[in-house]
């Protein structure tokens, strides 16, 4: 972050030292460092959010990309057998978890042919 070396340190000590004296030097550290730790956690809080931000908003495109799919229009067309309109098309593009555990599939198996029987 900061290109600090050993020689920098030690002069911040001694104008330290020799402003507050040796008396106040521990509290004065023990006091500069809680509020080097009170930032650190918030830019690091801060970090996450951004982060956070940029997932959901590349999440959304990608949605936005995949509802824009002629071919999954026609798939969905296909399996359903009616043409969506324009609600049902941004409903279909992004189910809900609830929403697919829920449904039944459009596709059986076998085995799903064989107990409906």
């Amino acid at each position: 972050m900061f290109d600090i070396g050993f020689f920098e340190i030690v002069c911040i000590f001694i104008v330290t030292l020799l402003v507050v004296g040796p008396e106040k030097l521990p509290r004065v550290a023990r006091t500069a460092g809680l509020w080097l730790g009170k930032l650190r956690g918030f830019v690091s809080s801060v970090k996450a959010d951004i982060d956070r931000e940029i997932a959901s908003d590349e999440l959304r495109k990608t949605l936005e990309r995949q509802a824009a799919v002629p071919e999954l229009e026609e798939l969905v067309d296909e399996v359903t057998g009616k043409p969506l309109t324009a609600g049902e098309r941004n409903a279909a593009a992004a189910p809900s978890r609830r929403d697919a555990a829920e449904k039944p599939s459009a596709i059986s198996g076998p085995a799903e042919d064989d107990r409906q029987k």
